[in-house]
């Protein structure tokens, strides 16, 4: 078989697995989620997660953005790796050498019905989380650390929304925001690495997941784009009440009880 041939025979796989229809509603999806995140900074899993995995299931939306935002981010990691605090790292990600496995085993085994509610939930109780404005004050300590790690990497390895936890101990301490930023640069391309590992072993991260992520991905990248180019348009508040909103909606719209909602 040809390379051609090859590619024809995936290409026909992904529509058959995935039609044309629901391929557009995942890179609609994606394209808002990527807006939010270049926008704010944040809230693209938040977004994106929820709603791929009312679209498609958890065991497709979750490894997809994975690829997606690994990738997209991918460019980060050079300057990040000088700046970072690589101790502060490797602690963290003590924990989600914890995390991760048993994130992806609630992944892999749980009904998809189970995981769906556990993804909304999550997803709403990380936005009262964020909403509370809470963040750890004192200096990085190894122990909460490794916690922080594990809960980070729990919810990561379950649904790839790993940030609010590390965020919130990262960002009210004593660490410059340079730093900070750059920890988490560093932190999710490792943490990525550790579940694509993971997911791989467990059979969630496949070619089928690489093809998906091909046709989905570019509207993540041109939702970045967009909300890169328009932030500084409104004030910082008003960023994270809009976002905050996108959010809530996410949550809510994406509840197995809403599923007359979606095709």
């Amino acid at each position: 078989m040809s390379l051609f041939d090859h590619l024809a025979a995936q290409i026909a796989d992904l529509l058959i697995a995935h039609p044309v229809q629901q391929i557009a509603l995942l890179f609609a999806t994606a394209l808002v989620a990527g807006m939010a995140r270049g926008f704010s900074g944040f809230g693209g899993a938040l977004i994106f997660v929820p709603l791929a995995s009312a679209l498609a299931g958890p065991r497709v939306a979750t490894p997809l953005l994975l690829v997606i935002d690994g990738v997209m981010t991918l460019g980060m990691l050079p300057d990040a790796l000088k700046r970072a605090d690589r101790r502060q790292v490797a602690t963290v990600l003590i924990g989600s050498l914890v995390g991760v496995p048993a994130g992806t085993a609630l992944l892999a085994l749980a009904p998809p019905l189970a995981l769906r509610w556990a993804i909304s939930l999550i997803v709403l109780g990380l936005l009262v989380f964020l909403i509370s404005g809470w963040r750890y004050k004192g200096r990085p300590k190894l122990p909460l650390s490794i916690a922080t790690g594990t809960v980070a990497g729990l919810f990561g390895g379950i649904s790839q929304l790993s940030g609010p936890p590390v965020v919130a101990y990262w960002l009210g301490g004593a660490i410059p925001r340079a730093t900070v930023r750059a920890n988490l640069v560093v932190y999710f391309a490792l943490a990525s690495v550790i579940s694509a590992i993971f997911y791989v072993s467990a059979g969630l991260l496949t070619s089928a997941s690489l093809m998906l992520a091909f046709a989905v991905g570019p509207g993540y990248g041109v939702g970045l784009l967009i909300g890169s180019s328009l932030f500084g348009l409104a004030d910082e508040a008003t960023v994270r009440r809009i976002c905050y909103t996108l959010i809530g909606a996410a949550a809510l719209i994406s509840l197995p009880l809403m599923d007359n909602l979606l095709p």
